[in-house]
């Protein structure tokens, strides 16, 4: 586990965890906590949209069928370019995540009476995003509950499902680079895992 240290905000935390995790629903738990949380994944599909500099940079990589005629994100066609192709899906990676740090940073000003944020991101190890954050919460669960949690919610095959979770990091490393892991695997309640890391960032804040 690392120290508070004085170059990131103290206040500034990661949480994160390989799809199927269920790394969404546990912030949504610290929300209820009055805790302010920064899902980079939407902002990140919000701003391939809305932010002009980061829109230019996409069409001049990955052309102009990259949008529709009404300015919307052609998710389909880009998704059919990057995904069979590390490459490609890590230059639009390298687009899209200073962008994020970027508008994250906007964020973080403006939630100045918290006693703590949560950046929540898929990719926080993968991007360097943990390297500027304080603390790392890490949710995890087994492979083959996260697989029927995934099928379950978006009809995926096995096949595709599986193909995701071996594009992420493994479940081990994030483990091995977390402060702190929310076991979702059924073995142990999730609130009163969250309530406890809560309670240790309140007295640490203060």
């Amino acid at each position: 586990a690392s120290d508070w240290s004085s170059d990131v905000c103290s206040s500034d935390l990661g949480i994160t965890g390989g799809i199927g995790s269920g790394k969404s629903t546990v912030a949504r738990i610290f929300s209820t906590l009055n805790i302010p949380v920064y899902d980079a994944d939407s902002h990140a599909k919000n701003l391939m949209t809305t932010d002009k500099i980061l829109v230019a940079e996409i069409i001049r990589e990955f052309g102009t069928l990259s949008y529709q005629s009404d300015g919307a994100l052609d998710r389909k066609f880009l998704a059919e370019v990057v995904f069979n192709d590390p490459g490609k899906l890590s230059r639009l990676n390298s687009l899209v995540h200073p962008r994020v740090d970027l508008d994250f940073e906007h964020w973080v000003s403006r939630q100045a009476s918290a006693p703590y944020i949560l950046k929540e991101a898929a990719l926080l190890f993968n991007s360097g995003a943990s390297k500027k954050l304080n603390k790392i919460i890490v949710v995890a669960a087994p492979t083959e509950v996260r697989i029927e949690r995934i099928r379950r919610r978006d009809g995926r095959t096995d096949d595709q499902i599986k193909k995701i979770i071996n594009q992420q990091m493994d479940q081990q490393e994030m483990e091995h680079r977390a402060d702190y892991i929310i076991r979702n695997d059924g073995s142990e309640l999730v609130i009163p895992q969250v309530l406890r890391i809560h309670q240790t960032l309140i007295n640490l804040a203060s």
